[in-house]
């Protein structure tokens, strides 16, 4: 079987600088179904990288539990999402938490409401997960919770940032009471002008939680509006509106490299800025995404004769 060309070609593009330091740490999300049809991360990703698991609604725990240990075989650090509104109890929690403990070591989680309008149980916010205490009876050393650069009309309806900035404020304060290490990790944005004005409010707001931002990886254009207006994707839509309209670029898959390069650019203009590193949504395929960060000067996977 073909590998990916790990090399970069010839002639591509020289690789930015600041684009290049930007992907260091970067993580990207994935689910059972999409890792599935990977034979082998280890040819895709650097050893260590944070695989995080997304938990969409009707996917049964063991195929999540069994897609956590097989990254943490490969060497990656895992981190499962945890969706408040479809864990049942605490009881629910507490077996998850033990499931991914006991078969994959996992002492990382990402929480997050979840995709599912009524709750079903408990649960139905982030931030009721991390007051059960369950993680830090767990132990776990790193909780990452949502963020959403352009809104959230699920949280807002009235399409402000009350809600889900006064839900920011609280995780703050939470922060400060663990000792696990917390990030905010946002919706995908196409463009860095709002990402950039949405992360200095939070630090003039005395918020100090790192952010890692979200970004779509490489995909065809009907692809990544489709996700976006499931996503609730805010007024950076508008860039791929643009670009459909433009005949030239229309069957072009698009790629992150404006959004990331804008952002790569603030952060080293403002090293204080709490924008810190990149989460890929792989919406274009896990191999096309890997490939674009190699691309663009992110490290590769262990080539197949070093491998383990």
């Amino acid at each position: 079987m073909a590998l990916l060309n790990f090399r970069k070609h010839e002639s591509a593009a020289p690789v930015n600088g600041q684009v290049e330091a930007f992907l260091e740490g970067y993580s990207i999300e994935v689910m059972p179904r999409t890792a599935g049809k990977v034979e082998d991360f280890r040819a895709l990703l650097p050893a260590g990288t944070r695989v995080c698991i997304a938990h969409i609604e009707g996917t049964p725990i063991e195929d999540m539990v069994a897609t956590a240990a097989r990254l943490a075989r490969d060497g990656y650090a895992v981190m499962p999402h945890f969706p408040a509104r479809i864990i049942k109890d605490a009881a629910t929690l507490d077996d998850w938490i033990a499931r991914y403990q006991g078969e994959a070591d996992v002492e990382q989680a990402l929480l997050l409401a979840g995709g599912v309008a009524q709750p079903h149980g408990d649960f139905h916010c982030a931030m009721q997960l991390l007051e059960s205490g369950a993680f830090d009876r767990a132990g776990f050393k790193r909780l990452h919770v949502a963020g959403h650069p352009e809104g959230n009309r699920d949280i807002d309806p009235d399409g402000s940032m009350k809600n889900v900035e006064d839900a920011l404020r609280l995780k703050q304060r939470f922060s400060e009471t663990t000792d696990a290490q917390m990030a905010i990790v946002t919706q995908f944005a196409f463009d860095a002008a709002p990402i950039i004005t949405w992360a200095c409010a939070l630090r003039d707001a005395g918020i100090t939680l790192p952010i890692h931002i979200g970004i779509a990886g490489p995909a065809k254009l009907h692809t990544l509006i489709k996700f976006a207006i499931a996503c609730g994707v805010g007024p950076s839509l508008k860039v791929l509106q643009k670009r459909a309209m433009d005949v030239s670029k229309l069957l072009l898959p698009y790629e992150p490299t404006e959004v990331l390069t804008a952002l790569a650019a603030h952060k080293a203009a403002d090293p204080a800025c709490l924008i810190e590193r990149v989460h890929f949504f792989p919406l274009g395929g896990i191999k096309t995404n890997a490939q674009w960060v190699i691309d663009n000067g992110g490290a590769s996977g262990t080539p197949a004769d070093k491998q383990g």
